[in-house]
């Protein structure tokens, strides 16, 4: 296995060419760094992105000039006003009017007055107000994909996608509400039954990040409810207006089935409603999803306070390259990972492996597919490279591949080259998501087991990014230990309680002791 230093430059110089013509992008719109007072004005003499007709489709998802950014059953919002931008042309799209900390503890205390009814809720039946959360998505899936594009930047596909898996999480969620329960186990003492008793955790508290600023949100939500949850949601204060679009079409579900909206509650705001939600003991569980930096400040308040939490934070995930590899899957896995969503997926590929006798090929025919990628405008069809969120994540991404080149050299195993290229995998503090290429089924078998990938996710012969729903998704080490979405995840949303229960006449005790 060997990277070589001249290729790895020009790995590196490819990834800054295509980097630098984002930026580029981002700089016909972000010239000049306006202060509040002169950006704000230039927003009021602006003509905001909803009041223009090519986007009226905002107004099919409840969206206008001024919105309220406080959903408990009630809307409101007397908090700082904040305007979105799009990403692709800085052009201001609307505003949004953020909660205060009265507002927050006002949303806390009808939510958990909403729990006493949701709570009471036979699970299918939550799960069929939960179905009807995943029609009224499909409904609008093409709208509220766009406003992802326009709002976060990726490309409209990606956009409309990401809906759809909260579409399809939804669907999960509804059979998951048939199936939810603890096992009957076998008891040592005569006339005891011992079972296993799953409750709600109550209030669930949901922070999510801009660049999946609907799926996230999905993932907890749906599950959160079919477990008997009520749920708060702070989403990115970039992407206010799709926290808000989301919370009108759910919110609808509750109001036409007389529930209470505070079931599903919303707060837009910065770190001092996050801070609150990670110190608060009201919050069962806290779902955050964003920086490990970050995420360890939440982990050290929600510990604090011996809270449960759930983290979804970065990854440092690697595509490795054996001498066997079908290349024909190798590139466009390799490619997809690094240049999805902009590069700006916590699964997205940051470390690419080649063994020496493929090195060259790869490195050929990956140039080639970059030469190929279209960037600009994330509505147009063709486009596959949409801008970067903020002005800072371009400066950020160029001064990481400078960084990357700086540490560039010349890596060679012996004998071992599939230990030694399983340790470099492992070798970061991060442990998202990984995957590897080849055709030796017993080196697939080493890769999933114990002495190989050490991630939440352990991919062969896929990219590092592209998780379906059925699967429990999360990672290890500083990516945080959580788990999302499929598989038994449902577990994070609920309390477990062993029971024992005498249906005799005698009183046993456990371990054959006599007390007596």
């Amino acid at each position: 296995m060997r990277v070589s230093l001249g290729r790895v430059r020009q790995l590196f110089t490819m990834q800054r060419v295509l980097t630098q013509n984002v930026a580029r992008l981002l700089a016909l719109s972000l010239r000049t760094k306006l202060s509040p007072s002169v950006r704000a004005a230039a927003v009021n003499m602006s003509t905001l992105l909803v009041n223009r007709p090519q986007y009226s489709w905002l107004r099919e998802l409840g969206l206008g000039e001024d919105n309220d950014g406080v959903y408990n059953g009630c809307w409101g919002g007397q908090g700082q006003v904040v305007t979105s931008y799009c990403p692709a042309n800085n052009e201001p799209i609307a505003r949004v009017r953020q909660a205060t900390m009265a507002e927050y503890e006002e949303t806390v205390q009808k939510a958990q007055d909403a729990w006493k009814v949701w709570a009471d809720v036979p699970a299918p039946k939550r799960g069929e107000i939960v179905r009807q959360i995943g029609d009224a998505l499909r409904g609008k899936i093409k709208a509220l994909g766009s406003l992802v594009s326009l709002e976060m930047g990726k490309i409209y596909v990606e956009g409309v996608g990401e809906v759809q898996e909260y579409v399809d999480v939804c669907d999960y969620a509804v059979g998951l509400s048939r199936m939810i329960g603890g096992p009957i186990l076998p008891s040592e003492r005569p006339g005891h039954a011992l079972i296993e008793q799953w409750n709600p955790v109550g209030l669930v508290g949901i922070i999510t990040a801009f660049n999946f600023p609907v799926a996230v949100y999905g993932w907890n939500n749906a599950i959160a409810l079919i477990c008997g949850n009520v749920c708060l949601w702070k989403g990115a204060p970039t992407t206010p207006l799709t926290s808000v679009a989301v919370t009108r079409i759910v919110a609808e579900v509750l109001e036409r089935n007389h529930l209470p909206g505070a079931i599903c509650s919303m707060t837009c705001g910065g770190a001092d409603i996050g801070t609150a939600m990670a110190k608060d003991e009201r919050v069962g569980l806290l779902s955050f999803t964003g920086s490990t930096q970050v995420g360890k400040q939440v982990a050290m308040m929600v510990q604090e306070r011996f809270g449960r939490q759930l983290l979804e934070l970065g990854g440092n995930n690697a595509i490795i390259v054996f001498e066997d590899a079908d290349l024909n899957l190798v590139v466009p896995s390799a490619v997809f990972a690094s240049v999805g969503t902009a590069g700006q997926r916590c699964t997205t590929t940051r470390r690419l492996m080649l063994h020496e006798s493929v090195h060259d090929d790869v490195v050929e025919r990956i140039a080639k597919a970059y030469k190929q990628i279209r960037i600009g405008d994330p509505w147009d069809p063709n486009t596959l490279y949409g801008p970067l969120h903020t002005k800072q994540a371009v400066q950020q991404y160029l001064a990481a591949i400078d960084q990357a080149k700086q540490q560039g050299g010349t890596l060679v195993c012996g004998g071992k080259t599939e230990d030694e290229a399983f340790a470099w995998n492992n070798e970061v503090k991060q442990g998202l998501s990984s995957s590897i290429f080849t055709k030796d089924m017993g080196r697939v078998f080493r890769w999933l087991g114990p002495k190989g990938s050490d991630c939440g996710i352990v991919n062969v012969n896929i990219p590092t990014s592209g998780a379906e729903i059925g699967g429990a998704f999360g990672g290890e080490k500083h990516t945080g230990g959580g788990r999302e979405s499929g598989s038994d995840s449902w577990k994070q949303y609920m309390r477990r309680s062993t029971c024992t229960i005498n249906y005799s006449k005698d009183l046993p005790l456990a371990q054959g002791i006599k007390f007596e």
